[in-house]
């Protein structure tokens, strides 16, 4: 049913199954906004009637404008040809393996540290649980399993966070439209209605507050734990690589170690700038070579020593190896777990390269060679058990000891970038959802999305890991710590995938059970062997990661905050109806763009700008950056207009988007022209949209008068601008007669009746839409050379006097910085100060 309540010449009308529209001369003045809830009344013009007519439901301009473009894809990897393809998978060597190929320079030395040898039952036990460990986490788990879970082509915590959102709306941040699942990117396969199971999931998701806010805690621990990884995975790599100068020169000491280790790490911190694609291709033949060579030693071990250790692959020797030392055996699981660090990277990292060419390079190259790798120091080990430290040095033969160890501290360098990348990527897509405070962030790949470098992080990293180096200065304790980030980060991608298991692939239970059993059981199992030995200084990590954790929490809680306090103070519609077109102030020429965060209604800052600036400018556009739960936004599907008020207002909604992977690289002429061709498309979509109607409204009325079935009839208007409103009931057939003659007379021997009154109107309305149309499109353009000016409110948040202590410290103070030290929107534009505006309003909550 409709409500009304009549103000001067029109009438606010509330709808709630169909569309009101403002009928002017044949023209659209304004459509309504539905998923507002609001009803917008406009001024008389040109002193013509206007009238609200309830017309059919009608697919909303957000949907269509998301529609319009069939998208892109993100990479097109089927394309290349051989030679790209082999360039691509010795970046994917150089990027992706190089923390889990390093690997044998320290796994044995850190298990045997724990459990010391006894006899070569140990070293068959702790081969075979090695090789198990390798098979059952990166093979079976990541490459098998978790690459197929990644967000149209990319990997990480959040993206698989950013997946279950569009299956579930469990995101707190209040931010989602029906037109992002319009985006060609946003694939989503809806649960069918047979799959109890999975609408259950997604509807307890959706409903229950606690499991959004558990599922947000998930995430968070997990991405501080990436970042945790980013910062012990180069002290271990580099300190291990380093320490083989301990077996190719005697007498040096330790100190020494640790100040070459750190000059590498200075060095491989200051040519990440460089970027991933130009690093990935320069550093992957050496890796390519690193694997090779650690293949051939491990086959020349086997053959020179002792070939018995093949029968490490009966996992019967891992019973024996627990049976034999029981607890030394547990403590040594967290040395056990360092032979598959990095298989987090080869997920977080996907982004830069495509899952086949991860699968492929994975299972035909690194995995064959780490097992003839562990294999050859085993078969070195048997007949050698007392050089168990640095034994993958002391296993190479003498001739080949300096340009393997040469390739060895490359590979590890090539090893610490891989979750150096990794946490850039991470970085990258928690700040996009909301979860991290924004960073400049260098776009460094024109070929590749996603290929980025974070100045800021970096240094940070550097300083960090440099710091762990001096403080620790032994493998041993840094391997603990290693292992506590690596498995909390598993574990939280094993939570994830399931629950992706669950609500989208839809599969059966007794595989999502089988595979949350295995891992989750194995990685807990690793988990409290890694936890016995916190105290020898893997809690600084763990310090550490709660850090980074408590500052991703206090910047998801203040934005929430901030966004809700926004919408409730949203300007009411109906004051900006009772100050009319102009606003209650004077409207100048120009273009002005107020930058909010609301998606739908006008910001309370635009009401402070009003009241502070003497005049406005003649066309206003409310734009909305926002960040959508997909990887890219193909840029023809970028903006979404909407109006606001009727069209003397001058006022636009649009949103634009950017997918979490979207790199922000346009300089503000770029964005101003691409905003402005955006919206005369969509004004002439309107204009089509509008004929295309009064086409099917006029035959419709051809073919109720026809059949004479119908007792009402539409608003037609003359060629003199008159307007009849037919909308009563028709006249009896002998009044009709007598109607029909007077109209006759008085339109002097004109063709009778309302058929010719509808013929003669068809051309003046075409004819008048076309130059509503063009007057509109010249008015913008108008604007536009008058030039544009960036209006932008601060919009901060304090804590009411009668909150909670802890509430008034995150908002006021540790909120209050993050805001403070965090890169403003606006520089990612590069805007001039001559064409910039700020104005600040305070929120309290």
């Amino acid at each position: 049913m409709a409500e009304g309540t009549p103000s001067g010449t029109g009438i606010l009308v509330k709808m709630d199954s169909t569309e009101s529209r403002w009928i002017s001369g044949g023209a659209e003045v304004v459509d309504s906004e539905p998923e507002d809830g609001e009803s917008l009344q406009s001024e008389e013009e040109d002193a013509v009637e206007q009238r609200l007519i309830r017309t059919g439901p009608q697919v909303d301009s957000f949907d269509v404008e998301a529609l319009d473009v069939p998208g892109a894809l993100r990479n097109d990897y089927e394309d290349f040809t051989l030679g790209r393809k082999l360039t691509l998978a010795l970046q994917t060597l150089g990027v992706v393996f190089g923390d889990v190929g390093t690997s044998p320079l320290y796994t044995f030395d850190v298990m045997f540290n724990k459990s010391p040898i006894r006899g070569d039952e140990d070293i068959l036990g702790a081969l075979s649980l090695v090789l198990y460990t390798l098979i059952l986490i990166p093979l079976v788990k990541y490459v098998l399993v978790v690459l197929w879970a990644n967000d149209d082509g990319e990997g990480g915590t959040f993206a698989l966070y950013s997946l279950i959102c569009r299956h579930a709306k469990v995101s707190l941040l209040p931010n989602q439209q029906p037109s992002d699942a319009r985006i060609s990117s946003f694939r989503l396969k809806v649960p069918s209605a047979e799959l109890e199971r999975s609408l259950k999931i997604k509807e307890r998701l959706e409903s229950s507050l606690v499991l959004k806010k558990l599922l947000l805690v998930l995430v968070l621990f997990g991405t501080s734990m990436v970042i945790a990884v980013g910062v012990v995975t180069p002290a271990m790599s580099v300190l291990s690589a380093v320490n083989g100068l301990k077996v190719g020169i005697s007498g040096i000491q330790q100190e020494t170690v640790v100040m070459i280790s750190v000059a590498f790490l200075v060095i491989l911190f200051s040519i990440q700038r460089f970027g991933t694609s130009k690093v990935g291709l320069a550093l992957g033949p050496a890796l390519f070579v690193w694997f090779c060579s650690l293949g051939i030693v491990g086959i020349y071990n086997l053959l020179k020593y002792e070939t018995r250790v093949l029968e490490a692959f009966n996992p019967i020797h891992i019973f024996y190896f627990f049976r034999r030392n029981s607890l030394q055996a547990w403590m040594s699981l967290g040395g056990c777990l360092l032979c598959v660090t990095g298989s987090e990277a080869m997920f977080a990292d996907l982004c830069y390269f495509s899952v086949k060419s991860v699968q492929l390079t994975f299972i035909f190259l690194v995995l064959p060679s780490l097992l003839l790798g562990y294999l050859g120091q085993a078969a070195f080990l048997m007949a050698n058990q007392s050089q168990a430290e640095q034994v993958f040095f002391s296993s190479i033969p003498s001739g080949a000891f300096w340009p393997v160890f040469i390739i060895a501290n490359v590979a590890a360098l090539i090893a610490s970038r891989a979750m150096t990348t990794a946490t850039f990527s991470c970085i990258k897509q928690s700040t996009a959802l909301g979860c991290f405070p924004r960073l400049k962030i260098i776009h460094t790949s024109r070929k590749f999305m996603g290929q980025i470098y974070i100045p800021v992080m970096n240094w940070f990293l550097l300083v960090i890991c440099l710091a762990f180096v001096a403080m620790f200065g032994s493998i041993n304790e840094i391997g603990n710590a290693y292992g506590i980030a690596e498995l909390g980060v598993m574990m939280v991608t094993t939570v994830l995938v399931t629950i992706i298991m669950l609500l989208i692939w839809q599969i059966n239970i007794v595989v999502v059970l089988s595979f949350l059993t295995i891992s989750l059981g194995l990685e807990l199992l690793f988990f409290s062997s890694v936890l016995g030995n916190v105290g020898d200084g893997s809690w600084v990590l763990l310090v550490f990661a709660a850090v980074l954790f408590m500052i991703m929490y206090v910047w998801n809680y203040g934005s929430k905050l901030k966004y809700e306090t926004e919408v409730r103070q949203k300007l009411s519609m109906d004051l900006l109806v009772k100050l009319g077109p102009n606003l209650g102030t004077v409207r100048g020429p120009g273009i002005g763009l107020v930058y909010n965060e609301l998606v739908r209604g006008v910001p309370a800052i635009f009401g402070h700008f009003l009241t502070t600036l003497p005049a406005i400018h003649s066309m206003i556009i409310f734009v909305c950056i926002k960040y959508v739960p997909v990887p890219a936004v193909p840029q023809n599907e970028r903006f979404l207009f909407r109006r606001v008020c009727s069209k003397s207002y001058h006022m636009f909604r649009c949103i634009a988007r950017y997918g979490y992977k979207d790199v922000r690289k346009e300089n503000h002429q770029t964005f101003e022209q691409l905003l402005i061709e955006s919206l005369e498309k969509f004004i002439r979509r309107e204009a089509q949209e509008r004929s295309l109607e009064s086409d099917e409204d006029a035959t419709d009325s051809d073919e109720e008068r026809d059949d004479d079935e119908e007792t009402f009839s539409r608003l037609m208007i003359s060629p003199n601008g008159g307007v009849y409103s037919l909308q009563a009931p028709l006249l009896s057939d002998d009044r009709l007669s007598a109607a029909a003659g007077e109209a006759e007379c008085s339109s002097s021997g004109g063709g009778g009746g309302g058929g010719d009154v509808g013929a003669a109107a068809v051309v003046p309305v075409e004819a008048a839409a076309r130059q509503s149309l063009e007057r509109e499109l010249s008015f913008i353009r108008g604007a536009k050379e008058s030039g544009v000016v960036y209006l932008l409110g601060h919009g901060d948040i304090r804590a009411r006097k009668d909150s909670w202590f802890l509430k008034k410290l995150v908002i006021n103070y540790f909120y209050a910085f993050l805001r403070k030290n965090c890169r403003r929107g606006i520089a990612t534009l590069s805007v001039p100060h001559t064409n910039l505006m700020q104005v600040g309003m305070t929120y309290m909550v």
